[in-house]
């Protein structure tokens, strides 16, 4: 599935809840799907600064693809980032830097989120950049 479809998918499932409430316990439950993270991953550098809560964003490299393992303390942000990862992972930089990232905006996410988890979510799409950006680099030789 592309990066679009993914999207599509998840607007799609959205759009199924008319209450702000109940697209809440879809994130939790999103949250709860993602794989427990390894705590040899729990690394501060894996932190994602600008979180209120702490999110845990470990990124691999296999393949020219980006696969990541995710985490969070906050039950809502962890369904943030598992749909994050779920849209970005196993991509290559190119999808992802090339993504706008738009169907957070479909789905209402951001204006329903109070202002620091809508910050958090902001830092957690520009890690998510920032390591396609990184990979990048190592893979065609060009730094920015």
């Amino acid at each position: 599935m592309s990066v679009q479809e993914e999207e599509r998918a998840i607007v799609e499932e959205f759009s199924v809840y008319d209450d702000w409430l109940d697209k809440y316990e879809y994130l939790i439950e999103l949250g709860k799907s993602l794989p427990i993270i390894d705590e040899k991953d729990k690394l501060d550098s894996n932190l994602i600064e600008g979180c209120q809560s702490r999110v845990w964003l470990s990124p691999s490299y296999m393949d020219g693809k980006i696969y990541f393992k995710a985490d969070s303390d906050a039950i809502i942000t962890k369904g943030i980032i598992a749909l994050l990862v779920r849209v970005y992972n196993g991509r290559t930089p190119k999808e992802i830097l090339s993504s706008d990232f738009g169907f957070i905006d479909k789905i209402g996410l951001k204006e329903n989120l109070s202002p620091t988890r809508a910050n958090g979510l902001v830092s957690m799409i520009k890690q998510i950049r920032e390591y396609a950006l990184e990979f990048a680099e190592k893979e065609t030789g060009v730094v920015r």
